[in-house]
C-alpha cells in the first residue's frame, strides 16, 4: 500500500497541474488585452472553484505570479512570463464565459486542459476586411482633419501600405518600438512620393489618417484605467510602453517630412 506521504505528493501534483491550468487562462486572458484586475480576480475565482484555500496573484504586463494554499495546507507557486500581449476583445469574450462556466461546475483536469486549449485558439482575420478598415480609417481620418481633393485617396493607399508593413513585421518577431518606427517612416516616405506625383495634397493631413492607426490610444486609456483601479506599477508600465510607442510613430512620420524640407 501507498504511504500517506506518497498520496500527499500524487495530490500535489494533482493541484500543480490544475494551478499550471488556470494560470493558463489568465496567461491568454492578459495576452489579448484584458486588465490586471480582470486576470487577477479571474485566478482567484477558479482557484477557489477548484479547491484551494488562500490564493494570492501579482500580475503585470510582462508577468504573472500565484501563490495558492492547498485543504493539506501546501503552498504551490508558479510563474509566467508573458512576451506579447495584443487586442483581442473576442478572445477576452470567449475566456470571461469559460471561467465562469467552470466556477459554477468544475470540470477534471483532462477536460479543463482541453477547454481551455479550445478557448485558447485565435481567429485569424480576414486579411481583406482588415485592409478595407486600414484603408477607410486613413481616408476618414484625412478628411476629418482638413484633407481635401486626393487626399482621402492618398490616405486610403498609404494606409493600405501600412497594413501590409504591419503584416510583415509582425511575422519578423522584431522590437516593437523599431516596428513602429519602420513602418512609420516607410508610410511616411509613401506620403511625400503620392503628394509629389499629383496624388493628394496635404502630406500633414494625410499623414494624421495614418497616424490615427497606429497610436496607441487603447494602451494609453488601460494604463490610466489600471492606475485608477489601484494597479499603479502596471498602469505605469502600460503608460511608458504606450508614450514610447507614440513617440516612436511620431518620429517616424517625423524623418521622411524632415528630409524634405530641411535637408
Amino acid at each position: 500500500m501507498e504511504s500517506s506521504s506518497t498520496k500527499e505528493l500524487y495530490l500535489d501534483e494533482d493541484m500543480q497541474a490544475v494551478l499550471f491550468q488556470i494560470i493558463n487562462l489568465g496567461e491568454l486572458l492578459l495576452e489579448s488585452g484584458a486588465e490586471v484586475h480582470r486576470v487577477e480576480d479571474t485566478i482567484r475565482r477558479l482557484c477557489h472553484a477548484y479547491g484551494f484555500g488562500r490564493t494570492d496573484v501579482f500580475t503585470i504586463t510582462s508577468s504573472i505570479v500565484v501563490t495558492a494554499v492547498t485543504q493539506d495546507g501546501h503552498p504551490i507557486t508558479q510563474t509566467r512570463r508573458i512576451y506579447r500581449i495584443s487586442t483581442d476583445l473576442e478572445q477576452i469574450d470567449r475566456l470571461n464565459s469559460l471561467s465562469r462556466k467552470l466556477c459554477k461546475m468544475p470540470v477534471p483536469l483532462d477536460q479543463l486542459k482541453e477547454e481551455i486549449s479550445a478557448a485558447g485558439e485565435k481567429k485569424t482575420p480576414n486579411p481583406i476586411l482588415t485592409w478595407l478598415t486600414y484603408a477607410g480609417v486613413s481616408a476618414a481620418f484625412s478628411v476629418f482633419f482638413g484633407g481635401s481633393g486626393l487626399d482621402p485617396l492618398a490616405a486610403a493607399l498609404s494606409g493600405s501600405l501600412l497594413f501590409l508593413l504591419v503584416s510583415a513585421s509582425m511575422r519578423t518577431h522584431m522590437n516593437g518600438l523599431f516596428q513602429q518606427m519602420a513602418c512609420s517612416a516607410l508610410t511616411g516616405v509613401a506620403v511625400m512620393l503620392l503628394c509629389r506625383f499629383g496624388i493628394g495634397a496635404h502630406p500633414d493631413k494625410i499623414m494624421i489618417g495614418n497616424i490615427m492607426l497606429v497610436i496607441p490610444g487603447l494602451q494609453l486609456t488601460t494604463s490610466l484605467r489600471d492606475m485608477l483601479n489601484g494597479d499603479i506599477i502596471t498602469g505605469g508600465l502600460n503608460l511608458v510602453e504606450a508614450v514610447l510607442k507614440a513617440m516612436a510613430v511620431a518620429a517616424g512620420f517625423a524623418l521622411p517630412w524632415a528630409y524634405i524640407h530641411f535637408v
